[in-house]
């Protein structure tokens, strides 16, 4: 079901495990429609944030990156400076989320893994869109 549509062969910026999607399922039934925005304040280090859709105001300093499970997924522009050459891999962990986010409670947390695109992924990376 598209949120978003992405060119068939592009490299994803934002990825989500199993283990992840299951939970974004599970916080998706409950809530209804998500948006997760990169954290990368000092409380929740960089842990991804989970909100129901709308609940947090994204501006013009935020970019889209992608989507999890057809939630769309945000971090700030000045972060994405530093990461553009990183993939986000999102995974579910045991423990306990960011008292913000919706996994708080579930025993859950989502965690944020990543790594360097290679060489002949870079000119295949999906887009970028303001967020605002």
């Amino acid at each position: 079901p598209g949120f978003f549509y992405w060119e068939p062969n592009m490299i994803e910026r934002v990825i989500a495990t199993e283990t992840a999607l299951a939970l974004i399922r599970e916080i998706s039934a409950k809530h209804g429609a998500l948006m997760f925005h990169q954290s990368g304040g000092c409380c929740d280090g960089s842990a991804p944030m989970c909100y129901a859709r709308g609940e947090l105001q994204v501006g013009a300093h935020d970019v889209l990156l992608g989507a999890l499970d057809g939630h769309p997924f945000y971090m700030s522009q000045a972060q994405f400076e530093y990461w553009q050459h990183t993939q986000l891999i999102i995974d579910a962990i045991d423990g306990n989320g960011g008292m913000f986010s919706l996994e708080c409670g579930t025993g859950r947390r989502f965690l944020t893994r990543s790594r360097l695109y290679d060489d002949a992924e870079l000119d295949q990376l999906t887009p970028v869109a303001a967020a605002a």
